[in-house]
């Protein structure tokens, strides 16, 4: 199983786009893709504040840095599955 953890804060409007696209790609993933999905406040822990508040949103793939700012959906998708991502505009 894999944890994917979004770092966020209320009202931030990429925040809402990169969770839009997270639990698209997430919901579309193959049966055998067990993603487990948390979402956590930068506001909730001062650790998280001083570490990405300049870089929300936040996408962390098993604690590893994944992106952050903009969150590509066939680019999460690639990493959540361990396959190459075809380029697209996208990601180009």
């Amino acid at each position: 199983m894999s944890t994917l953890t979004l770092i966020s804060k209320p009202g931030c409007h990429l925040c809402d786009v990169a969770r839009e696209i997270v639990d698209t790609v997430v919901a579309d993933l193959p049966g055998e893709a067990d993603v487990e999905v948390v979402e956590r406040s930068i506001f909730d822990d001062p650790a998280l504040f001083e570490q990405w508040w300049e870089k929300i949103p936040v996408v962390l793939i098993d604690d590893r840095l994944h992106a952050h700012w903009r969150v590509s959906a066939d680019r999460l998708r690639a990493a959540l599955t361990d396959e190459t991502p075809t380029p697209t505009e996208e990601s180009a």
